[in-house]
Parts: structure tokens; C-alpha cells; sequence
């Protein structure tokens, strides 16, 4: 059976939201508890074999992203993928409202993830930027933003599909923050199987002698030493 609505908001609300929303203030990304099965993680990898639900592959060396391979599904998302994107939108919502009021910066999502959506393709952004993604050994993902257009929701999660050790080795995910007068700095997080990651999509409030300002930043993956490394990708605005 595939992934219910009901079930996938009784598993985001698992996580401790306040605890969460602190370790993304400190390191600008955070674990969410098991959002999917393993069973329901290798029904999703199976998935990649289908182009007809995806409108694009994206060859990363051509664009040199980096090494490896995604594919942006399109709008008919696969049930699990909806249902958690529609219940992780209002765990969300009220961090990025506070990151914004920190910041002084307009907070224009409003309580719909429908809604919200809506004012994206208004926009011009109404292309679906739910991925799939699939690293081989020797992959690997530069660092980057995923910002899409002029609308950006400022929080995306990551979902490991495989069984990190098992599956594959290296490929974890990467993030580095630009500093201010001050040298970069990284951390790298090994993805568990079913769980998620939320992470800023392009920076985060630190606080400073001023009040806050934004820290920039990017996110990447390390290079794949063994195996298939698969992940979901939940984006909360849509590509233009």
C-alpha cells in the first residue's frame, strides 16, 4: 500500500520539532526520525526506471554539477512524495517565518502549501522541482543553491533511499558555510535509510555583535567511493 497522508503526518510529527528547529539554528541542517520504510525507499529507487514520471534528466558532468544523475519528476507526484511534502510544508512553515522575521525579510508563505504553489507558478516558476537522484562510484554533487527563481521557500529535506555503508560508502551529504572575514566551514552528515534532512536552502540567521545577519550556505555531496547512492529530493517552491 502506498504511503497515506494520514501516515506520513503521524511520521513527520514524530520528530521533535523544537529540538529540530534549534540544530538547524545552529548548523543550518538537522535530522527528521524514519519518514519512510525500507520497503517504501526501494519502491522509490525502482521508480528511476520510469522515465514517463519525470520531465527531465539532468546529466550533472554536461553541466559540470559535479558527476552523477537526477531526474525532476513531474507534477503527478508519486503518492509518498506528495504526501510527505504535504505534511512536512507546516512543520516547516513556522521556522522559516521566524528565520525571516530574524532577518527582517517579508515572509510570504502563507499557510497552503497549495496556495503557496500557486503564487510560484503566477510567478513564472510552475515546473516541478521534486528530484530523484542516483550517484554512482566516483559521483558527486558541487556545492550549490537550489534557487530557482525569484520565489524561494528557504527549507528543503533530503531522504536517504539506501543503506548508507551498506549500499555505498563516501556520498555524504556536504554543507559548508561562507563566514564572514573568517575562513569556510563544513560538516558532513552520512544519510540514514528512510530518514530525512532538513537544510537551508540558501542561508540561515547568525547572530552578530549587529543583531543577525545571514550566513550564507551550499550544499553537496562528497564523492561516492563504492555502490549506488539513491536520495529523494523535497523542494518546497517550484522551478522556472
Amino acid at each position: 500500500m502506498p504511503l497515506t497522508e494520514t501516515q506520513a503526518r503521524d511520521r513527520v510529527d514524530g520528530t521533535d520539532w523544537a529540538a529540530l528547529a534549534a540544530e538547524l539554528d545552529v548548523h543550518g541542517s538537522a535530522p527528521t526520525q524514519r519518514l519512510l520504510t525500507p520497503a517504501e525507499c526501494r519502491d522509490l529507487v525502482a521508480l528511476y526506471e520510469k522515465p514517463e514520471l519525470f520531465r527531465t534528466t539532468v546529466d550533472m558532468a554536461r553541466h559540470r554539477f559535479g558527476s552523477g544523475e537526477y531526474r525532476y519528476f513531474t507534477h503527478d507526484l508519486p503518492a509518498p512524495v506528495a504526501a510527505l511534502r504535504a505534511a512536512l510544508y507546516p512543520r516547516l512553515l513556522p521556522i522559516a517565518r521566524d528565520w525571516a522575521a530574524r532577518l527582517g525579510r517579508p515572509a510570504p508563505w502563507p499557510d497552503s502549501l497549495e496556495e503557496w504553489l500557486e503564487r510560484c507558478h503566477a510567478a513564472g516558476q510552475d515546473r516541478s522541482a521534486q528530484i530523484l537522484l542516483r550517484y554512482t562510484e566516483g559521483d558527486w554533487n558541487a556545492l550549490h543553491r537550489d534557487v530557482f527563481g525569484e520565489m524561494v521557500f528557504p527549507l528543503q529535506v533530503v531522504v536517504g533511499l539506501d543503506e548508507y555503508g551498506d549500499d555505498y560508502t563516501g556520498g555524504e551529504f556536504l554543507m559548508v558555510e561562507q563566514r564572514p572575514r573568517a575562513q569556510s566551514r563544513g560538516t558532513a552528515t552520512a544519510l540514514r535509510q528512510g530518514h530525512g534532512l532538513v537544510f537551508t536552502t540558501r542561508d540561515r540567521p547568525v547572530r552578530t555583535r549587529r543583531g543577525w545577519s545571514a550566513g550564507a550556505m551550499r550544499h553537496g555531496v562528497s564523492t561516492v567511493r563504492s555502490g549506488r547512492r539513491h536520495t529523494l529530493g523535497i523542494v518546497f517552491h517550484d522551478a522556472s
